[in-house]
């Protein structure tokens, strides 16, 4: 369908599939900072994205060997010097791929032994240098080897050293590229055709939105999920300016052609941040489904427990072997559908909405725990439930010293920072595996503790950093070399 566009706007055949097939890819750069920024990364959805920006990203291996084969020098070769031209630049991938199997390895391996981090960051350089001319002397792209040399980096036992030198240059690398894509736009042409460009952008973005809907609901995604996909991956991508680069230097693109379609793919881009702001404000929010979920409602408990994570559950294990009742409520219809998996009883209930803790039976409880993983929900939690039943003893889930004040301010009867006693544990261990007695190492962790205790009080009457002289610091302590 994109073809035919291009065909429509005047394109040769072999312009047109290129400039087709790269209006199909999706920016990475720009989708997976979208995805960190709404904190999707590790959901399922987000996984799914990733999965299909991962396969784009590897089709630019054989397209931009295409564009090599498609080229007008291409045309012209008898079909003897086709099939040299094929075997030469699969024989520069297979070698390639089989010297960074092999080859990789034993190379870091040994500047691993003998040299330094800069001389890893070096090799890690020289690498990627020798895959470009490698991919360049069998005819194909400088940019089709600088990608499959990341790609053999990335299986290579030292990745993560790797990953850890390179990382001081990602940004400077990235913003260079976008750089070069900048400098390399023609603005006359641009100004020449600018009632071009933006009627293609916005057909553009509504054909691949609708393209990318269609095939999600194909494959049975629900439509939620199918509508941001939709607007989330409606843009351009940076392997675009990759493909059309390449298909200029070879003729098959004109630098007008490449300069009015690298700047579609930069508007698509540069539009995508609105495009996401207005899909929150206006698209029809996801309802939470209940299928196997019970609203709480009539509960009546010893116990109340709100928020049933990784931190409410271990909470629970004490209680509920003692005997006491426990009524448990959560906000994730999914988290409550998998606890029925492991003998809980959870019911559906936001604990910061009032009618929600009475249907609850807070007033009637024993006690409160609120244990949820938002420090807001958990500080809100603790207000509430102090000023409508003070009655209620309530213990709280802290996620540092700030919140554990601000929850002691709230009213909140007992608060534990979710990590301290882990810490401490650690600490403990850590002085026996060095050579103290196991009684030795707990009267000075007892120790540590009530010094954290008062520091806790300071901090509560007279403000943060208070009770800082109380810390156990290093500052000085005299330097080991």
């Amino acid at each position: 369908m994109l073809i035919s566009v291009g065909l429509a706007l005047g394109y040769p055949a072999s312009a047109s599939f290129v400039a087709g097939t790269g209006f199909v890819l999706t920016s990475t750069a720009v989708v997976m900072q979208m995805l960190s920024e709404r904190r999707q990364m590790e959901t399922p959805a987000g996984r799914r994205i990733i999965s299909i920006l991962l396969l784009e990203d590897l089709a630019i291996v054989p397209l931009l060997a295409l564009v090599a084969f498609i080229a007008p020098g291409a045309e012209e070769a008898t079909a003897m010097d086709r099939v040299q031209n094929i075997d030469l630049g699969l024989g520069s991938i297979v070698v390639l791929v089989l010297a960074g199997r092999y080859l990789l390895n034993p190379m870091f391996g040994f500047l691993a032994r003998f040299g330094g981090r800069d001389v890893m960051t070096a090799a890690a350089l020289l690498v990627v240098l020798v895959a470009a001319l490698l991919m360049q002397a069998g005819g194909l792209s400088m940019a089709m080897g600088a990608f499959l040399a990341g790609v053999l980096l990335s299986e290579s036992s030292y990745r993560h050293q790797l990953e850890t030198d390179v990382e001081p240059f990602r940004g400077l690398l990235r913003g260079l590229f976008f750089m070069g894509v900048g400098m390399a736009l023609n603005l006359t042409v641009i100004r020449d055709n600018i009632g071009l460009i933006a009627l293609c952008v916005l057909a553009y973005i509504i054909l691949k939105m609708l393209v990318i809907y269609g095939v999600a609901r194909v494959l049975k995604t629900p439509k939620p999920e199918a509508r941001e996909r939709a607007v989330v991956m409606a843009q351009g991508g940076e392997f675009a300016f990759v493909l059309y680069g390449t298909a200029m230097q070879v003729g098959v693109l004109t630098p007008e052609w490449n300069a009015t379609l690298t700047a579609i793919v930069i508007c698509s881009m540069a539009l995508t941040p609105l495009m996401m702001i207005l899909f929150d404000r206006f698209a029809p929010k996801a309802g939470v489904s209940m299928e196997g979920v019970g609203e709480a409602n009539g509960l009546n408990a010893n116990i109340l427990l709100i928020g049933f994570g990784r931190f409410g559950q271990l909470v629970s294990q004490p209680l509920l072997k003692r005997g006491y009742s426990l009524s448990i409520i959560d906000s994730d219809a999914g988290m409550i559908r998998d606890a029925a998996n492991f003998g809980f009883r959870v019911w559906y209930g936001d604990g910061t909405r009032l009618n929600i803790l009475r249907n609850a039976g807070a007033g009637e409880a024993s006690m409160i725990v609120a244990a949820t993983d938002d420090r807001d929900s958990t500080l809100k939690i603790v207000e509430l439930v102090k000023h409508e039943f003070p009655m209620v003893p309530v213990f709280a889930r802290a996620w540092d010293r700030e919140h554990a004040v601000a929850l002691m301010k709230a009213g909140a009867d007992f608060q534990i920072r979710e990590t301290r006693d882990s810490a401490l544990t650690l600490g403990r261990e850590a002085l026996v595996r060095l050579g103290d007695t196991p009684e030795e190492a707990d009267d000075l962790i007892q120790e540590v503790r009530a010094t954290d205790q008062q520091r806790l009080a300071v901090d509560f009457a007279e403000g943060l950093a208070a009770g800082a002289s109380l810390i156990q610091g290093n500052k000085d302590a005299p330097i080991h070399h």
